[in-house]
């Protein structure tokens, strides 16, 4: 096998894409992001108030004493950190959508959609989990935060990868 072969399978370059975007991100996220919170603390407030507008909705009394924190009156509330936030999966999402082929034109608007879809996603999570919480044990919520909803928002962004590569880059080849 040549050694050449790797530079020309688009495979391969899809692989090598994807892995330098993550490394990159892993490095911007980590040094420079993470450390001033910005970032996290925006997508974190903003998470919290959409869910908060929901469950209100919804007819829920709820509160959130803090900056983390929400809850439904009656609960201990739910605290979302750092890792809850759901920057990872835009990264992780948006990183497969630049490394797979496809017309940058689309790729620019595919990507906010897509990250949109993800926080919405993750503010249905907040709102299900709030309720869980209320109506159930901790062992339901638990369950539900550690395994449920982690499935399902993968599942979800598995699902945009194939709208990606199914509506908007197979058409293009064919």
């Amino acid at each position: 096998m040549k050694f050449s072969y790797f530079y020309k399978s688009p495979v391969i370059l899809f692989l090598l894409k994807a892995l330098g975007l993550y490394v990159a991100w892993y490095i911007i996220y980590e040094i420079w992001l993470h450390p001033t919170e910005i970032m996290d603390s925006w997508i974190i407030k903003s998470t919290l108030q959409v869910s908060l507008f929901f469950l209100h909705l919804m007819g829920y009394h709820t509160f959130s004493p803090y900056f983390k924190e929400i809850g439904i009156d009656g609960t201990s509330g739910l605290y979302m950190g750092d890792n809850c936030d759901s920057i990872d999966l835009f990264a992780l999402f948006a990183g497969f959508i630049i490394a797979f082929p496809g017309a940058w034109k689309k790729k620019l608007w595919y990507i906010p959609v897509g990250i949109i879809l993800i926080f919405l996603c993750n503010v249905l999570r907040v709102v299900v989990l709030s309720i869980i919480q209320k109506k159930f044990s901790t062992g339901a919520l638990e369950f539900n935060h550690t395994y449920t909803f982690t499935i399902l928002v993968y599942l979800f962004i598995f699902g945009l990868w194939l709208f990606w590569i199914k509506k908007m880059v197979l058409p293009q080849t064919v």
